[in-house]
């Protein structure tokens, strides 16, 4: 590359949790050469990520899959940098034991409107239930006081390291809902993504997808490094639990959705119609991950 070309700014947005910095840890510290290329990082919540979404600000983010429902005019999925739940996912959870019938007259804390959880466990349940918005991290210490700023709470949807944590603080698991979803499907449930937004071009979505892809794969081949990065996010986690997590959720699904994947995306957005939650019925775009190039 010539000395005076001007890289081209590719702004990521993804969340402060440890799958994702160990999914970003090559490209946030110069371990892959970006050539044409110069990232910069925003870690932002994932709800916060999905309504930035859409203005389009950001080149490169991660989004729930339910968002994506909303956003298929502005990004495509990329094949690479998916969190599946293979038969396990986010979970209700509560003080004391109840059925997962139980929950439709109970009110829940959830993460945000437009998280896979939510949509996930609308699906679950079969129609509509009391609901309050709590940041996901909030939501497990909200669940233990039964309120949150005033609003009652009976039990809490929970996300990221919260699903190896919630036995500490006594609380009950009611539904585990990528167990839900593969009793129902057979299928891993698709979480999140990484969109990438189309008006950058089939060169530059091309060549994005590829560091995206390369920084996955020096994390999964360089683990102990890319997990001592990833341990200043691990909120409550010690080594142990923080690289249970990251195996969880940065895996050979992460490298590449595969068939089976994108049959997941296609039949959670499909279902998501079916039940009249997602306004029209979407087919998801995934973005061909090719053969390495030879030069960026």
């Amino acid at each position: 590359m010539p000395a005076t070309e001007t890289k081209k700014l590719i702004r990521v947005g993804h969340s402060p949790d440890p799958d994702d910095a160990f999914m970003f840890h090559a490209l946030t510290n110069g371990c892959v050469d970006t050539g044409s290329y110069v990232f910069t990082h925003e870690l932002v919540d994932i709800e916060t990520l999905n309504e930035r979404a859409f203005e389009g600000e950001l080149e490169l983010t991660a989004i729930s899959i339910h968002a994506y429902a909303f956003l298929h005019d502005k990004y495509a999925i990329c094949s690479c940098g998916a969190s599946m739940g293979d038969n396990y996912g986010p979970m209700v959870v509560a003080k004391e034991a109840c059925s997962v019938e139980d929950l439709r007259e109970k009110v829940i804390a959830i993460p945000g409107k437009l998280t896979s959880a939510f949509l996930a466990l609308r699906l679950c349940l079969g129609q509509e239930f009391e609901y309050v918005v709590v940041p996901f991290d909030e939501i497990i210490p909200a669940t233990v006081r039964g309120e949150y700023q005033g609003k009652k709470l009976d039990a809490g949807l929970i996300i990221h390291e919260g699903q190896l944590t919630y036995g500490q603080s006594d609380l009950q698991l009611v539904v585990d809902m990528g167990v839900w979803w593969h009793d129902l499907t057979g299928l891993p449930l698709p979480l999140g993504a990484n969109g990438i937004r189309k008006d950058l071009g089939p060169k530059t979505i091309d060549q994005v997808q590829r560091l995206l892809y390369e920084s996955i794969k020096y994390g999964l081949d360089h683990r102990e490094e890319a997990l001592d990065y990833a341990l200043q996010y691990g909120r409550d986690l010690d080594r142990n639990k923080a690289d249970r997590f990251v195996g969880m959720y940065v895996n050979d699904w992460t490298l590449d959705f595969g068939p089976k994947g994108r049959e997941a995306v296609t039949r959670f957005l499909a279902m998501g119609h079916e039940q009249g939650i997602l306004p029209e019925l979407i087919v998801p775009e995934f973005v061909p991950l090719e053969p390495p190039a030879s030069s960026l």
